[in-house]
């Protein structure tokens, strides 16, 4: 993925959204449903009704980009809530788009001691 500006705010919209809206369609759904500008340089991250799909939409100060993943085996890992959204980190969202459960990561290593 394109390597985002630091400071950059991740949304996952929460639900399911419709996977042919492009461009146009998925800001009026930022703007409607979560009363934020889509123009504003966050991410805005939808995901489709199997949960296979998603796609990121990101304003880089010249123009939208759209950003989309099919999965071929498993799905996207998506928060409970039907409404509103759900605040991410840049590592969250790397998990995330790896297909990684990124609400509570397993550590392959826990250190027990110091020495």
């Amino acid at each position: 993925m394109i390597a985002l500006p630091s400071g950059v705010r991740i949304y996952l919209v929460a639900g399911v959204t419709d996977m042919r809206k492009g461009f146009d369609g998925l800001a009026a759904l930022v703007q409607q449903a979560l009363a934020k500008n889509a123009f504003s340089g966050q991410l805005f991250v939808f995901r489709g009704r199997r949960g296979d799909r998603i796609k990121v939409l990101w304003w880089d100060g010249q123009g939208l980009c759209l950003y989309a993943k099919r999965l071929e085996r498993g799905r996207f890992i998506w928060p409970q809530v039907r409404e509103g959204a759900v605040h991410l980190t840049a590592a969250q969202l790397s998990m995330l788009l790896e297909g990684i459960d990124w609400r509570l990561p397993q550590r392959t290593f826990d250190p027990q001691c110091a020495a």
